[in-house]
């Protein structure tokens, strides 16, 4: 480990000795906000951006939860936003609904949790907690931005299409998504999704590679790996996964292109399209299912980790207390990794799967659940007995660790070929994914805003505005989604335009009633943290150089956007980040750069 650390401490003095070079003319505008090549710039893009599109995703699950709640009722704010097109007279067109359902998901796990917790937080944290001066390819990241950005905006164009946005599920199925005259969906709309997800997955693979490189080669002398912070061995983590698993999405959106535009048949067979057979045969929907969950499972812990990585160094900090197992952490992050990938089979129970294939694939599953539980064990172990600070961050970081439970036992069933069956595609599952990945991402995004925009911004968020908006976010948030596992139970088919055409549902509609109140005022409390967020950008209060007490490295520079982050020397590490509340010690924290005594120990086992 030392050799390669000394290489590492010589290169990124020489890469300091560039960057000074290059920079003593002032810079413009747009080469400083627009085509930044400096992280910190660049992660701010990625936060804003995020932002921008959960809001519009969100308004998009507002006004199809209204539709399941009181079908076939006129809203006006229904016929404001889509128009008398979509919205005659205030009600949802059914292609909108599916449309919208689509747009919100794709949105959502990709724009947001992927691009916007990955692209922010690895940005904003990798260089400064390793060390280094910056990421090992400043334009590679900076063409990652761009190639989000792009994305984004592809993927909103969509929604002003002649007939409308893709609309086959955020999962696209084929025959659905492949077969333009379908839907209105299945047309122009599926294109510019297939085309917008191609320019995502590259943008993906640009700051993955670049985050990898960034944790091998970047760190500064005495930085060894065992002295990462969490985040960054979960971001490190996170990176491998999308460089291995994004490229198959990539090949599966690339056939289906292929079958939509060139007359191939990867994915289609023996399909009667208005009474004449589809010329196109021999292929199978089932092949899309396998490229598709081959990303999608790791795709879930993509979103995850990074969540997890912040709330461990956020539970921490607040706890004043060395975070417990520091090791098994690791081990634990390794080992969810590995399985994510020998997962994904269970997506795929009720495909006419052979049931031996199906048990192994419940095996997998439910081993996954120990790296998890691991985690879980050691965040409660972590506040056991701590001395907590209830900033806003750590009530997100503690709201997290309740929701990866709460979400994480419905898998278990889930898990199980035998329960799975009978709950598949019903609310239930919409139920366990929300809560246990969609969720426990946003409240870790939301604890990473809230700590690190110090960072971001150089000021503080009000914090009482910060406590309002947790607790409507996570009462909201269980609100709406813990009730639907009971929809599910009762066999309430997902993604359908409105439930009220089977009467078996009709003692059911109270509770669609009730989980769309819970999702209007979640969403309105949203509108608070907006303004607290863009509000404290220009006038929050000025922050210290290290508001928490913290002991890594990003709170050593100054609290000023200084390009290569420290002026002078790279600090030099003797020991790890979490020297909280030290027997013995005058201080409860003492930081990364401060060197050990004689005969000392630091927590990683280093003498």
């Amino acid at each position: 480990m030392s050799m390669d650390i000394h290489a590492t401490h010589d290169h990124n003095d020489a890469h300091a000795g560039h960057h000074d070079h290059e920079h003593h003319h002032e810079e413009s505008f747009v080469s400083k906000y627009v085509f930044s090549m400096d992280h910190k710039t660049i992660s701010r893009q990625f936060l804003v951006t995020a932002v921008i599109m959960a809001v519009i995703g969100m308004m998009m699950s507002v006004i199809f939860r209204l539709q399941l709640a009181w079908p076939h009722e006129g809203f006006a704010l229904t016929n404001f936003l889509l128009g008398d097109k979509w919205a005659p007279k205030g009600v949802l067109d059914p292609n909108m609904y599916m449309a919208l359902v689509t747009l919100h998901g794709t949105i959502m796990v990709f724009m947001v949790l992927t691009g916007g917790l990955s692209g922010t937080f690895s940005n904003l944290l990798i260089p400064y907690q390793v060390g280094a001066r910056d990421m090992a390819s400043g334009f590679l990241n900076m063409l990652s931005y761009w190639f989000f950005f792009a994305s984004s905006l592809v993927m909103l164009l969509s929604c002003f299409l002649e007939t409308g946005p893709a609309s086959g599920g955020w999962t696209v199925y084929p025959p659905l998504s492949a077969v333009a005259e379908f839907m209105p969906g299945s047309g122009l709309g599926m294109t510019f999704w297939l085309v917008s997800m191609s320019l995502f997955i590259v943008s993906s693979l640009l700051g993955g590679l670049n985050y990898i490189i960034t944790v091998i080669n970047f760190r500064t002398k005495g930085m060894s790996m065992t002295r990462l912070p969490l985040t960054v061995w979960a971001f490190f983590i996170t990176a491998i996964l999308g460089v291995l698993s994004f490229p198959v999405l990539f090949s599966a959106a690339l056939l289906l292109i292929f079958d939509r535009s060139f007359g191939t048949s990867f994915y289609l067979s023996d399909i009667i399209v208005n009474g004449a057979p589809l010329e196109q045969t021999g292929g199978s929907p089932i092949l899309y299912q396998h490229l598709f969950w081959f990303l999608g499972h790791p795709e879930v812990y993509i979103i995850l980790l990074p969540a997890l990585g912040l709330a461990s160094e956020i539970i921490s900090v607040n706890s004043r207390k060395p975070i417990f197992g520091y090791r098994a952490m690791i081990g634990s992050m390794l080992a969810i990794g590995f399985l994510s990938f020998i997962v994904w089979g269970h997506h795929m129970f009720i495909t006419g799967m052979n049931p031996f294939l199906g048990s192994v694939f419940v095996f997998t599953t439910l081993l996954i659940a120990i790296p998890s539980a691991v985690k879980a064990f050691n965040y409660i172990t972590t506040l056991w007995k701590g001395n907590i600070q209830f900033t806003p961050a750590m009530l997100f970081a503690v709201g997290l660790v309740s929701t990866f439970i709460s979400g994480g036992v419905t898998g278990i069933i889930l898990a199980d070929s035998a329960l799975d069956i009978p709950v598949h595609d019903t609310y239930f599952v919409v139920a366990h994914f929300h809560i246990v990945m969609g969720l426990s991402a946003i409240l870790g995004m939301l604890g990473g805003v809230y700590h690190w925009f110090p960072k971001l911004f150089l000021r503080k968020m009000n914090k009482t505005m910060g406590y309002i908006h947790f607790w409507i976010t996570f009462v909201c948030a269980y609100g709406v989604f813990f009730p639907m596992h009971f929809l599910g139970l009762a066999g309430v088919p997902r993604r359908y335009y409105t439930n009220s055409e089977m009467p078996m549902f009709d003692n059911l509609m109270d509770i669609n009633v009730l989980i769309t109140c819970f999702a209007i005022l979640a969403a309105l409390g949203q509108l608070l943290f907006l303004f607290n967020f863009f509000y404290s950008i220009f006038r929050g209060e000025k922050s210290e150089q290290n508001p928490y007490n913290s002991n890594t490295l990003e709170w050593t520079t100054p609290m000023a956007h200084t390009h290569g982050n420290w002026p002078g020397a790279l600090p030099v590490v003797h020991r790890w980040p979490y020297d909280y509340s030290k027997p013995g010690e005058e201080a409860d924290f003492i930081p990364q750069t401060v060197p050990l005594r004689p005969g000392e120990v630091d927590g990683g086992g280093h003498h």
